[in-house]
């Protein structure tokens, strides 16, 4: 069933999806929240697709006087109904009155420093450009004139960093009134700066720009800053101590940013889809901001609104996701551990610091944790530092139980898991399922062999991994992909006590009838203990024995007959399986 509704899934202009009469959810009312909280600089972070660049539109389109007059674009909204005591509406009188920079870096995704400093040059010189009439007027001189004209792509950095400040001065000369500054996306070119090396060059860059635009800039009214992530204050807001952080747990705007569980069930009911609710509830809902929950991500929704209802993983599809990817990736074992508990449904517990050190982050598992529950990918279910009450604190040091958001995030993480297996050759990890589960030994040792060098490459990556560490890493990722392949068959523990030790892989079938159970035992070649890679799966094999692994199934009632156990010997990109 397709909705009759007009639903404008690409469009982020305010403008025109009020023109169009489009699919839209009121939100107006954040312009009065933000504007009441009187924040000189503010920085809110919400997940990728939340509505933040429709918002920042909708800022301009109030505030801008570039739409004076264009109270028809707010007639019927939250924002146009506001009134005083004396029966007046002071928000009609402050619509289009204000000069408004608003740019976002969205676009600037680069590998490079040179080219990030280049896009994001563009931005500013297409900001310029916006208001390069201004310059015709008497109140500039040729010397004004000459120093516009020099912001351009190709200015240099120091006059790039201060671009904004200067068309600060020249707005407010022109129009006698200070200015506000939407900046939409500010971490974009950050995070692409972390994933291609060239972090610090770019925390240099943006010091200088952030601290010339929201500090010392002495004709800025108001500011507003979106993005996914707080990115520490160290590196760079280190000048901004007049910053208004509002974050994913801050109970301030939580309902503005996506929408709420009456939101998208009205919505449904409009379109006829209202039999669905429950099932759009256990695919799009489990976002929480502040102590608002049951927050849906808008993208999704409206996408199945305009599919008929159609249930898909709309939100993790948009964009490519190599950030999530190489931190789960490069994560060390307790990393993919985690990951282990999350894939079967499970919580666990962090210690959440908001603040992203993104140089540090290899280092330290509770910011992996950090970045991905403020990317919308996993969800807070409780915090322990409020004494026992569920509610989202501010505090630092807070533990917090974390879950896969919801199912179709639980999707994305299957899929992004399935492709680290998949080797130069494109072979799939059901492949080497299927060997497993029929015992062709052969098949297991051809495929893991192909795929060993693209895989031990990939889950090898993170700064001061040995050649020993590879492996144990290599083996939690394997672990991963069982889970995502056969989870539907066997329940699967990994490092677990069993007998006199602790197995590396153990599945247990849910059928005991009709499928074996299987240890899985990995063992990394030492020259000083083994002279062949064989020894070492031997010895994989021996300590399978010595240690009574089996000993669990057997006391479960598994049949000793059917359980298979395999070891893995690995040397260097080496694999034997037996």
């Amino acid at each position: 069933m397709e909705s009759s509704i007009l639903v404008n899934i690409g469009e982020q202009r305010f403008d025109r999806l009020i023109e169009q009469k489009a699919f839209y959810i009121d939100k107006t009312d954040f312009i009065r929240e933000w504007w009441e909280s009187g924040s000189t600089a503010t920085l809110i972070t919400r997940p990728r697709r939340f509505g933040k660049t429709l918002n920042m539109s909708m800022l301009d389109c109030f505030f801008s006087n570039k739409y004076a007059g264009r109270g028809d674009l707010f007639e019927g909204l939250s924002i146009w109904g506001q009134q005083t005591s004396d029966g007046t509406y002071p928000y009609r009188e402050l619509q289009g009155t204000f000069p408004v920079i608003f740019m976002s870096f969205a676009g600037v995704k680069a590998g490079s420093a040179e080219e990030m400093k280049t896009a994001v040059k563009q931005v500013i010189a297409k900001t310029y450009d916006a208001y390069s009439d201004i310059m015709e007027s008497d109140l500039f001189r040729d010397k004004n004139r000459l120093d516009y004209a020099q912001v351009h792509q190709r200015m240099d950095d120091v006059t790039a960093c201060t671009a904004i400040n200067s068309l600060c001065i020249y707005l407010q000369k022109y129009y006698g009134k200070d200015v506000i500054i939407i900046l939409d996306e500010y971490d974009t070119p950050m995070q692409e700066a972390w994933l291609n090396h060239y972090w610090e060059e770019a925390v240099v860059f943006f010091r200088g720009f952030f601290a010339n635009t929201f500090k010392a800039n002495p004709h800025l009214y108001r500011g507003i800053i979106t993005g996914i992530t707080r990115i520490s204050k160290e590196s760079i807001f280190s000048d901004l101590n007049n910053l208004d952080v509002i974050t994913i747990t801050s109970d301030k705007y939580a309902a503005s940013f996506g929408f709420t569980e009456n939101e998208v069930f009205q919505a449904l009911d409009d379109v006829g889809l209202g039999m669905q609710k429950q099932k759009v509830k256990e695919w799009y809902d489990g976002f929480n901001f502040g102590r608002c929950t049951d927050i849906y991500n808008p993208w999704s929704i409206a996408s199945f609104i305009k599919n008929g209802g159609k249930y898909e993983a709309y939100w993790t599809n948009t964009s490519g996701n190599g950030l999530v990817s190489a931190l789960v990736q490069r994560g060390n074992p307790n990393v993919k551990q985690a990951m282990e508990a999350l894939l079967q449904g499970k919580g666990f517990q962090a210690e959440i610091d908001e603040q992203i050190v993104f140089d540090r982050i290899e280092e330290d598992e509770n910011s992996i944790w950090s970045l991905l529950m403020a990317m919308g990918y996993l969800t807070v279910t409780a915090t322990e530092s409020d004494g026992g009450r569920n509610e989202i604190e501010t505090a630092d040091d807070v533990w917090y139980t974390l879950r896969i958001t919801n199912y179709e995030v639980h999707r994305m993480f299957q899929k992004m898991i399935k492709g680290w297996f998949k080797g130069a050759a494109g072979s799939s990890y059901n492949n080497f399922i299927k060997a497993l589960l029929s015992d062709d030994v052969d098949a297991m040792n051809e495929y893991m062999n192909r795929t060993a060098l693209h895989s031990f490459s990939s889950f090898d990556m993170a700064n001061g991994v040995t050649d020993d560490d590879a492996p144990e890493r290599f083996y939690h990722g394997f672990v991963l992909g069982l889970l995502v392949e056969l989870s539907g068959k066997f329940e699967i523990s990994s490092n677990r006590e069993s007998g006199f030790g602790r197995y590396d892989v153990m599945l247990k079938p849910l059928d005991k009838e009709q499928d074996f159970a299987y240890i899985i035992e990995f063992k990394v070649y030492k020259s000083y203990r083994e002279k062949t890679l064989a020894d070492t799966l031997a010895n994989a094999h021996l300590q399978m024995e010595e240690k009574q692994y089996e000993a669990g199934l057997v006391s479960e009632g598994y049949e000793r007959e059917r359980i298979r156990k395999y070891g893995f010997a690995f040397q260097g990109k080496k694999c034997l399986i037996g």
